[in-house]
């Protein structure tokens, strides 16, 4: 293992490269959708429904068809007269060899029913933006009421309303892990057992920038073009072409230019991509949509939403014996994207770094009147790793026992690598219990008892929490391209797709290193369906690895092709030339010479070297089989007023696995801007439902609570090394870290101070209302669990 604590600025790989992004962003020079400006442009208005589940007895146009600039209003009329598809999920179970569930489409317009507050009834389009909402409100749509329901367990009891006839119980499909008979056997030899039910709180990725779509189509070619804020152009387009207009790809070609955040949410295509493009066809004009931050909220993918009862089986010692989970994770009114990835991740993650021998979980996906769910985030693993860290969180408590102690006799221990899991996986690297210690002694544990004296004097309560994790690193597979020019520059075709991730310094510091270009020459391109040839985009934390890895074989393709051309030019056998970082040098006399040199002879016009062709080019692909596990271990102190409840957290530290550290600077600011989020979660936010009328009381940031600057502490962050033994390259992630442990670790600390007082669960957020009445309860005897 080695670790980083700080960095130098350079170029190389594992140095602090300044990020190529920041002089375009911090100038103002940043091309987002908003900025764009096409001749001609529309400015396009979704209506939404206003009811959680209703049928659509009429639609009437009329008057806002006469308003002042309105070219066009669509509707679901319009959807069926047209035979516009659908957004169908990515996939499902049995997809992969599990049970079969309903497959829902998700509507371009709402046809006959209305599944949640928020679902898209028409689409208006006008010369202005202004004009455009005044009209909207002239459209008049009656409504059937029906019965609704928003939460999960509401959701699947006897006599609940239905979403879909087709999938009783509101239950869309199942994924189990796991051997159940061994599971209860385990459990029935135990000399301890450990219960708890815990909720995932529903939330809302609100990107700085929120989604926004331009579609231009042009009736000379038949051909569109949509500019969108998409984490995933190439797949768009497929999910666009394939399902809802049902032409050949190379009918469309989709922009994705700077993007404001993602987080998963806007990893695939949504409704609203197809009605522009729909919308610019009907009108002759392009059309512009950009929602407002309510529409937003109403109208996004959210994440999480979760219900778990889990078990821990523990004997005598205190070792682990088994782990059970029963969950249910609420897919709202659709399935749609990748929703199937938090579902299953949520299981397969909760035995996280410990030696777990018997497991069995299941997880259902059910609807409920909300928006759909997808991947926010970590995508399931933040859901396991809180059921997992708070199941020994509990026991140790229950056993009288140290967490950290009950944590210790359970960590998979180095000699037991690569150890298969009872989930599938099998972690190939790493040294769990000395990232314990390790993180113990950098948050200065020895000094914790002392802190927590400090608060009490201040009247104040001081928790400690410890949560570990592990997730998996991408999926799929993908591919990069490298294209030399004349002048022995290079451009990068990237598959993979940065908003915030800062690829084009990273990407760069790889092919600068391994093909002596200049870091300065080298430019990165990516987001356009017509120019990168092919991509999968970036989500589930897979640019590093999978993206680096395929930078590495495009460049040993171009050292491969270039090796002979360089033999020429130095008179010796191309077995006779070694390189390294791009120079070239011979073995006979040690002359040497760059590939950037070498590269120009592609592009000689006449002579004995214009026999090799014009151009110089590579690509490479990798997949994540066998996948990378990125670990960590993060230990948080949190102060809590007893007096209003409110929670400061006050001292945050985390060692993280990354594997091979490519920019220490670019991973520790993924670390931190993941716990900021992961910390939002724990304490503040909430997408929350009215359970009788089904609508969103949380549509706005006046009612969405998400962390500011002071609800944020100073990260004390450190980096550790433990090379990936299943790529060469020797990466795992780092983006969805923070995310995936923050939320265990602060409501560990959190409980941790609240215990002693006789609080016995807290559900996410922990709000001061929520922790104030919590410990009211329990002066009371009240019980909380």
């Amino acid at each position: 293992m080695s670790t980083t604590t700080e960095s130098h600025a350079g170029t190389g790989i594992g140095q602090s490269a300044p990020r190529l992004e920041d002089r375009r962003f911090l100038t103002g020079r940043g091309q987002y959708i908003d900025d764009m400006e096409l001749p001609r442009m529309a400015h396009g208005v979704t209506l939404m429904s206003p009811y959680a589940h209703a049928r659509i007895v009429s639609i009437d146009t009329s008057k806002a068809l006469q308003a002042p600039g309105v070219l066009c209003v669509l509707t679901g009329a319009d959807v069926l007269a047209e035979n516009m598809g659908g957004l169908p999920p990515l996939f499902m179970p049995e997809d992969m060899g599990g049970p079969k569930g309903y497959r829902t489409s998700r509507p371009l317009l709402a046809t006959d029913k209305v599944r949640c507050v928020g679902d898209r009834v028409a689409f208006l389009v006008a010369e202005t933006p202004a004009l455009a909402r005044d009209a909207i409100e002239l459209i008049e749509v009656e409504y059937d009421a029906l019965p609704s329901v928003t939460a999960l367990e509401d959701a699947v009891k006897e006599g609940a309303p239905l979403i879909w006839d087709g999938a009783p119980g509101n239950k869309c499909c199942v994924v189990k892990f796991g051997d159940e008979d061994k599971a209860n056997a385990a459990f029935d030899a135990a000399a301890h057992v450990t219960s708890i039910r815990i909720e995932n709180n529903r939330l809302s990725a609100n990107s700085i920038e929120p989604r926004g779509a331009i579609g231009d189509y042009q009736e000379s070619d038949d051909s569109y073009t949509l500019f969108t804020s998409s984490q995933n152009p190439h797949g768009a387009r497929q999910m666009l072409c394939s399902s809802v207009f049902r032409i050949p790809e190379t009918k469309l070609r989709v922009i994705s230019p700077d993007v404001g955040g993602g987080f998963g949410m806007k990893a695939d295509a949504y409704p609203d991509d197809g009605l522009v493009l729909w919308a610019s066809r009907r009108c002759g004009r392009p059309v512009k949509w950009i929602p407002t931050r309510s529409e937003s909220i109403l109208g996004d993918n959210h994440g999480r939403d979760q219900v778990v009862n889990a078990e821990l089986a523990l004997d005598g010692d205190g070792r682990i014996l088994a782990m059970r989970a029963r969950s249910m994770h609420a897919f709202g009114a659709y399935v749609v994207s990748a929703a199937v990835a938090p579902l299953t991740f949520a299981l397969r993650f909760i035995p996280g770094v410990y030696d777990v021998p018997v497991f069995f979980g299941v997880n259902f996906g059910i609807f409920t009147n909300t928006s759909p769910t997808g991947p926010y985030r970590g995508a399931g693993r933040p859901e396991a790793t809180y059921v997992c860290e708070s199941l020994i969180e509990k026991a140790a408590s229950e056993l009288g026992m140290d967490p950290v102690e009950l944590r210790r006799r359970n960590l998979i221990r180095p000699d037991q690598l690569p150890y298969a899991t009872q989930t599938g996986f099998i972690y190939d690297s790493g040294d769990f219990p000395d990232m314990l210690e390790h993180c113990l002694r950098f948050a200065d544990a020895d000094g914790y008892n002392n802190r927590q004296q400090s608060s009490r004097q201040k009247g104040l309560l001081r928790g400690r929490g410890i949560a570990f994790f592990i997730e998996q690193g991408g999926i799929f597979n993908d591919q990069m391209s490298l294209r030399f020019d004349a002048t022995g520059g290079v451009t990068i075709l990237a598959g993979t797709h940065s908003h915030g991730q800062s690829h084009a310094t990273v990407f760069a510091q790889l092919v600068s290193e391994w093909l002596g270009v200049p870091f300065e020459s080298i430019r990165y391109l990516q987001g356009d369906t017509d120019k990168v040839p092919f991509g999968r985009g970036t989500y589930a934390a897979r640019s590093s690895m999978i993206g680096g890895n395929a930078l590495r074989i495009a460049c040993d393709r171009i050292i491969e092709r270039v090796r002979p051309v360089a033999a020429q030019m130095l008179a010796c056998t191309p077995e006779q030339l070694k390189i390294e970082k791009g120079t070239f040098t011979s073995d006979v006399d040690g002359k040497t010479v760059a590939l950037a040199d070498v590269a120009k002879n592609f592009f000689i016009k006449a002579g004995p070297m214009s026999q090799l062709g014009v151009g110089l080019e590579a690509s490479g692909t990798w997949n994540t089989d066998p996948p990378n596990f990125p670990s960590g271990c993060h230990l948080c102190e949190v102060e809590i007023d007893p007096k209003t409840g409110v929670v400061k957290v006050d001292r945050y530290n985390a060692i993280d696995d990354v594997g091979r550290i490519l920019n220490p600077m670019i991973c520790e600011g993924q670390i931190q801007g993941g716990v900021a989020q992961g910390i939002g979660q724990a304490l503040l936010e909430h997408v929350v439902y009215d359970r009788e009328s089904g609508q969103l009381l949380s549509g706005s940031f006046m009612d969405y609570g998400m962390p500011r600057a002071d609800d944020v502490p100073s990260y004390n962050l450190k980096l550790v090394e433990f090379t990936c033994k299943t790529n060469p390259l020797g990466v795992k992630a780092v983006g969805e870290a923070g995310t995936i442990a923050a939320p265990s670790a602060v409501m560990n600390a959190v409980m941790n101070a609240l215990r002693p007082l006789g609080v016995k669960h807290l559900d996410m957020p922990a709000t001061p209302s929520k922790v104030w009445h919590a410990l009211q309860a329990a002066k009371e005897g009240v019980a909380t669990a």
